[in-house]
């Protein structure tokens, strides 16, 4: 039986986490600069940044994807999980260090220091190019079950629904940024977890389910399947093929992504940073097996009663958590689904805003007072909010869900390039032609593309999310064909105070001794 949660329920619920978001900003940036805005000040408390940043990992996409991606994929998504520890532990011990230690605001004036300025500003375009497309996609995709449930049901228009998401998230960040974002996150962290769990609760009461009739009845489902070694060259769920990319895909998309480093490097010291990422690490596999739970309970679900399976998996949680199981499910779901709505775009708003302001315009090296860059940083904030409406508009406009998926993998592409520059900067002590890693890292993910369409085509081998590991060393390769060897050594006189041995010995032992 439908039980339906009222659209005008649904509006209050958001009014009211609205509000609760402005008071925590306004608490949170008061007498703020633009150094709280970037950093916090180096203020956070690490146990804050780590719970926050489970929100902000999952994001819309987990919360309303995951469960439903579990028909085709089972819980194949754990061996992925399982190689983020890896890539964590590898940002704990070798990347945050040199972050530290070079006092870094935006992660990507490090490839300045290493290479050179035309390698620097290659790196930041790159990772604002990937953000954007990325926060873009993830915001589309919420915003859509939102409009399909709730702004429809009023004869909202999709891109009014979009802006005003854009307008509120644009109010609360511009003042604190990643000061307010902390507190924020983990308040929507907590929300997307409480929706998820006392939805798992609601299931099996309304089935007559004891947790241990839960446990069992997703055990013994086609929906359970963990770990899969058959099939190397044609199954991209194989086994090492989803531990390697989640390896990598923990070192790009949190390790050289500002987004999530910006977080990291609000903590008070490199100790708080890494006993934050090692908790949120571990925490993050409990999270992860709770979405993929709750994605075979609800199939179990759908097939116990009779309800058929919406076209767009995406919409199966919405359905039965808005219209089968109660207000309360009802309004966790809406809950849940604003909070991963802003977890991730309101980061992603705040990094952009960092890089493109230290990266492009230079504001450590600018001798602008504190005023006029507090004025630029606002307006670039503001440029990024319009940048961010118009790209989901455009995703809006294509009208096709394939398309659009594929614009969002063709930016997973451009993450490449970073993992094969720091890499590099990492593990070699050759310098390069700087002016030429631009076309090294724009020639990378074009011949990824292609080597991928000749495997798949001629060879049979099928490629998953691995491809990112592909694009590294393509990456790096190049560059070492553009690399030579200074007698001197790497150039470090823009560390100032600090020795060369110092630094660059230090990481290259951190590096070879994680890779032992």
């Amino acid at each position: 039986m439908s039980e339906q949660l009222n659209p005008v329920i649904i509006l209050i619920i958001i009014a009211v986490y609205f509000l609760l978001l402005m008071g925590v900003s306004f608490f949170t940036s008061k007498d703020s600069d633009n150094q709280d805005f970037f950093i916090a000040g180096k203020q956070s408390p690490w146990y804050l940044v780590a719970f926050g940043m489970i929100g902000a990992s999952l994001s819309g996409v987990t919360f309303i994807s995951i469960p439903g991606w579990v028909q085709g994929n089972s819980f194949s998504y754990m061996q992925m999980v399982f190689g983020y520890l890896f890539g964590y532990a590898f940002i704990a011990y070798v990347l945050m260090p040199m972050y530290y230690k070079l006092n870094l605001t935006s992660i990507y004036t490090y490839l300045e220091r290493r290479f050179g300025t035309v390698s620097y500003k290659t790196g930041a375009a790159f990772f604002l190019l990937s953000r954007t497309i990325g926060a873009s996609f993830r915001l589309y995709l919420v915003a859509f079950v939102l409009q399909e449930f709730v702004m429809v049901h009023y004869g909202v228009p999709f891109p009014l629904t979009i802006l005003g998401a854009i307008v509120l998230i644009w109010i609360y960040t511009y003042r604190g940024g990643i000061k307010t974002i902390v507190w924020t996150d983990t308040l929507q962290t907590l929300c997307m977890l409480a929706a998820v769990i006392i939805t798992i609760i609601l299931i099996g009461q309304k089935m007559d389910w004891s947790m241990g009739d839960m446990v069992s009845r997703i055990s013994g489902s086609d929906y359970s399947q963990m770990f899969y070694f058959k099939d190397f060259l044609g199954d991209g769920k194989h086994f090492i093929k989803q531990f390697l990319a989640g390896v990598s895909i923990a070192i790009v998309m949190t390790g050289l992504d500002q987004d999530m480093m910006q977080k990291n490097l609000s903590c008070r010291n490199i100790k708080e940073a890494q006993l934050n990422m090692m908790s949120f690490s571990i925490i993050l596999i409990f999270v992860n097996l709770i979405f993929l739970a709750l994605g075979a309970l609800l199939y179990l679900y759908a097939n116990e009663i009779g309800l058929a399976i919406p076209e767009r998996t995406d919409l199966l949680y919405g359905t039965i958590a808005l219209q089968h199981l109660g207000p309360l499910a009802g309004i966790l779901f809406v809950l849940g689904l604003i909070a991963a709505a802003y977890s991730s775009a309101d980061s992603a708003l705040t990094s952009l805003t960092t890089s493109f302001c230290v990266d492009i315009l230079g504001f450590e090296k600018s001798d602008q007072d504190e005023k006029s860059k507090r004025r630029t940083r606002i307006l670039v904030h503001l440029a990024f909010s319009g940048l961010l409406f118009l790209v989901i508009l455009l995703f809006w406009f294509m009208n096709n869900d394939a398309v659009v998926k594929q614009i969002f993998v063709f930016a997973g592409y451009t993450y490449g390039p970073l993992l094969g520059l720091y890499m590099f900067g990492f593990f070699t002590k050759q310098k390069i032609y700087d002016h030429l890693s631009v076309i090294i890292c724009l020639a990378s993910p074009v011949l990824t593309f292609f080597l991928k369409w000749l495997c798949e085509n001629y060879l049979g081998y099928k490629f998953s999310f691995e491809l990112l590991i592909l694009n590294g060393i393509i990456t790096f390769v190049g560059l070492f064909f553009i690399s030579y060897y200074d007698k001197d050594g790497i150039d470090l006189s823009p560390l100032e105070s600090r020795k060369k041995d110092d630094f660059d010995e230090d990481i290259l032992d951190r590096g070879r001794d994680f890779a032992a």
